[in-house]
């Protein structure tokens, strides 16, 4: 799959995939007007990506985010769920969920997030 991007805005974060390392970053701060046209390229992307990937191939999702607002939540929430089904179904999915160490609610929601997971890896990261 080639390399992907979509530029950050004042309200979504960048989004890009780097093909030679199967690494898929989420970057900056989300609280967009309308979460929906945000996430549809994200899902389609990712939906057409696991649809190719081999058993041996590992995706690795980093998601750095600064601020998100509720709609984004649960944007992340449905690409867990996805990416869930996904490992359940024999792909090899990591998600590192990238948080500065004085920033707790980015802390607390990656727990939140991490309780909801039963078999996708889902690593805290704190820089």
């Amino acid at each position: 799959m080639d390399t992907w991007k979509i530029e950050a805005t004042k309200h979504t974060p960048e989004i890009y995939f780097e093909a030679a390392t199967n690494v898929l970053s989420m970057k900056g701060e989300s609280y967009p007007e309308n979460v929906g046209q945000m996430s549809e390229p994200l899902f389609t992307w990712i939906t057409n990506y696991l649809a190719q990937a081999t058993s041996d191939q590992h995706l690795t999702v980093n998601i750095e985010l600064i601020y998100f607002n509720s709609s984004s939540s649960k944007m992340l929430l449905d690409l867990f769920d996805r990416l869930e089904e996904a490992t359940t179904a024999g792909n090899n999915i990591t998600v590192n969920w990238i948080y500065v160490a004085d920033n707790d609610s980015a802390e607390e929601f990656g727990e939140e997030f991490k309780e909801d997971l039963e078999v996708l890896t889902f690593n805290l990261v704190k820089r």
